[in-house]
């Protein structure tokens, strides 16, 4: 008996039981990596980094590592915020 294989679109489509939750965490991921970026390109210290982001240092070390589990998309944006920056979403057909 041949075994089927599944093909999803994005790990994100693979990982999340529904659709909403797949394009959440796809946000979070890219949110995510933004800020940690940023964060790394001004070579910051964990502590500086979280004083100019308004959360703790402990905080900010679960956001340079990925931890998304600890991160929802409101916090991330209030983050990028407190960076200065300004947090854009666009709507495409699926």
């Amino acid at each position: 008996m041949k075994k089927q294989t599944k093909t999803f679109r994005s790990i994100w489509d693979a990982i999340a039981v529904r659709p909403g939750e797949a394009a959440n965490l796809q946000l979070r991921a890219e949110l995510m990596q933004q800020v940690a970026a940023i964060v790394r390109s001004a070579e910051w210290t964990q502590a500086e980094a979280a004083r100019r982001c308004g959360i703790s240092q402990p905080r900010m070390n679960d956001l340079l590592r990925g931890r998304m589990s600890r991160f929802s998309l409101d916090a991330l944006v209030n983050i990028a915020t407190a960076l200065k920056r300004r947090v854009k979403l666009s709507v495409h057909a699926a």
